[in-house]
């Protein structure tokens, strides 16, 4: 049985999808929240398989709470369900850490496909997704290698050339220690650098940090 938490400030929305997945032999909803802050808390306490993300709500938007989720729980798959295709929330729902990205215009049964392929680990992108990432594909060569990290890496690797460790660092962000190994993994990743060494003379080199 799949288990879904539901993420999105509109009842009528929360109640139709989630009586239609509910109806599904495999899928179980375990919980509902009509915020961000109430969907991270849901999110770190009932740990669901799947979190279903609306990206425009009070108190904590979609972006910012997929982000602080990540940051907590960083196996969390989060599926975006949302009206807006626009770079500014395409973008950063993906770097944030969601899995797949849907339109509120799916249908359910779209919608329900989407959380058992997520589930199976595959990422479920709408075409015109798909196609935004392509093209920033294409357009990578043009970027430097920091250029493609993250706010939180790039914070994470501000302080590593201040000498700090990972646990100093997970203490000072709030984070759990496991997080700050993922960010830091990524960040050589994304550098192209063997190691912490190399990460921080990268920063220096390139005037990221005086």
């Amino acid at each position: 049985m799949i288990k879904v938490l539901f993420v999105d400030d509109h009842e009528m929305v929360r109640i139709g999808v989630s009586a239609y997945l509910s109806a599904q032999p495999d899928i179980d909803v375990v919980g509902e929240a009509e915020n961000g802050q109430k969907g991270v808390e849901l999110a770190l306490q009932l740990r669901p398989d799947i979190i279903l993300m609306d990206l425009v709500m009070d108190e904590m938007d979609g972006i910012e709470a997929t982000r602080r989720i990540i940051d907590e729980w960083p196996d969390a798959k989060i599926i975006i369900v949302t009206s807006f295709l626009d770079d500014e929330k395409v973008y950063p729902a993906l770097e944030a850490g969601a899995t797949s990205y849907m339109l509120k215009t799916s249908k359910a049964s779209e919608i329900a496909d989407a959380v058992r392929a997520t589930y199976d680990g595959q990422s479920v992108l709408e075409p015109e997704v798909t196609g935004k990432m392509m093209k920033k594909m294409r357009q990578r060569d043009k970027v430097l290698p920091h250029e493609e990290l993250t706010n939180r890496e790039l914070e994470i690797l501000l302080l590593m050339a201040q000498g700090k460790t990972n646990q100093d660092i997970a203490d000072e962000l709030f984070i759990a220690l496991k997080t700050v190994k993922v960010h830091v993994s990524n960040i050589l990743a994304k550098l192209d650098v063997q190691d912490r060494t190399q990460a921080v003379i990268y920063a220096f080199k390139h005037s990221l940090v005086e």
